[in-house]
């Protein structure tokens, strides 16, 4: 076997082809964008690398043919809570069914990592937000979501088999929107009817020309519900209109929603379709020709599945029912104006047992396990798993 550092066009080829000679044979696969893929080692498109380190491989055999990949980070700005040793990363891991090439390609990144510092390496996860790329999957193959980490089920014996060590499980939902059948539990009716008598309280989906508007409440619910969670940092009105102008041309403005106590926004809930219904016709290419056959499929198909991406409250309302409120009301909406039939929550951890009581009090269903694993470099010091928040 030959292990290649990714340092040419061809080779960044080799990269993204590795994935997907692995993966076709699975029918619920569905090949992710090169350009999302490309753009996490891209310094004009990752922040991140500002600040950071990232290396690729390529595993040949010795018929150089194209076996596996995978990707290490030193990432200065990536801790979880309790962490006391430096931590690095690795991704995009591809591999044949065989224990020696896995561990090739996990030595290749340990030593990496090791020659800077790091005592400890998590994966397979993302040089950037933790929407993207984060996890193995190993149970629930349905199709993935939009820049969803997808892989055969034996990966989880190669990781296990090498040492690592599930650091948090990935817990992901699933809930039926549509039809008379599916109701709420009677606590979010109960809410919905003592907040909807009350003029000091107002649940409004976005409107796609006052973004800016919607991008500053964003940014005041997030920075009070989440900046000072796992050591996030706040984010800015313009980052967050930036945001919304990166989504634009996918948003559906009556999944976004913001429940507001006298006009100041106290409750956010972030949705978007899920558009890899539309890319897994495109074969990972989003040239003129693509991007024309992606409109007409956004055009005229019905998008029958949309994504939770992000959900908070300022701490002064928690626990007063009035996310539940602000669910009913999207409720009414989305079942009398559109097509939507099932929402899938994106991953939360499971060490974070109160949202996902909400996903459960929501009528949600165990849909897909991701786990992010840890392997300490240290054979003599005592592993932990993700501390419970």
């Amino acid at each position: 076997m030959q292990i290649v550092e990714v340092n040419s066009r061809k080779l960044e080829r080799d990269f993204l082809k590795v994935h997907n000679l692995i993966n076709k044979s699975y029918p619920n696969w569905i090949q992710p964008l090169d350009k999302d893929v490309l753009s996490v080692f891209d310094k004009k498109k990752n922040k991140f690398l500002e600040r950071s380190e990232a290396i690729r491989w390529v595993i040949k055999n010795s018929q150089g043919k194209l076996i596996g990949r995978i990707a290490a980070f030193v990432n200065r700005r990536y801790i979880n809570k309790g962490d006391d040793i430096k931590v690095g990363c690795f991704g995009f891991f591809d591999c044949v069914d065989d224990q020696d090439t896995a561990r090739l390609l996990f030595d290749t990144a340990k030593a990496w990592l090791k020659e800077r510092g790091m005592e400890a390496m998590d994966g397979p996860i993302n040089l950037g937000d933790r929407d993207k790329w984060w996890g193995l999957l190993v149970e629930g193959f349905h199709p993935p979501i939009y820049n969803m980490n997808f892989n055969p089920p034996y990966y989880k014996k190669l990781f296990e088999s090498y040492g690592f060590k599930n650091f948090y499980n990935q817990i992901c939902w699933s809930l039926s929107v549509s039809g008379e059948s599916h109701q709420l539990a009677p606590k979010f009716y109960e809410a919905h009817k003592k907040y909807s008598v009350d003029s000091d309280f107002k649940a409004l989906h976005i409107k796609k020309n006052n973004l800016e508007k919607y991008a500053n409440d964003l940014s005041i619910v997030y920075n009070k519900a989440w900046a000072q969670h796992q050591g996030n940092k706040d984010i800015t009105p313009q980052q967050a209109l930036k945001l919304f102008k990166s989504i634009k041309p996918v948003m559906d403005e009556r999944l976004i929603w913001f429940v507001y106590y006298k006009d100041e926004p106290i409750v956010m809930w972030v949705n978007l379709p899920d558009i890899n219904q539309m890319i897994k016709y495109l074969h990972g290419k989003f040239g003129f020709f693509s991007k024309l056959k992606f409109y007409l499929i956004k055009r005229f198909a019905k998008n029958e599945n949309f994504i939770g991406l992000a959900f908070g409250v300022v701490p002064e309302f928690q626990g007063m029912g009035l996310d539940y409120y602000m669910i009913v009301e999207a409720e009414q909406v989305i079942k009398s104006q559109t097509s939507y039939k099932k929402l899938e929550l994106y991953w939360q951890g499971d060490f974070n047992p109160k949202m996902l009581n909400i996903s459960k009090n929501l009528g949600g269903k165990h849909f897909r396990t991701l786990v992010t694993y840890r392997f300490l470099f240290d054979e003599n010091k005592k592993f932990e798993r993700h501390p419970i928040l």
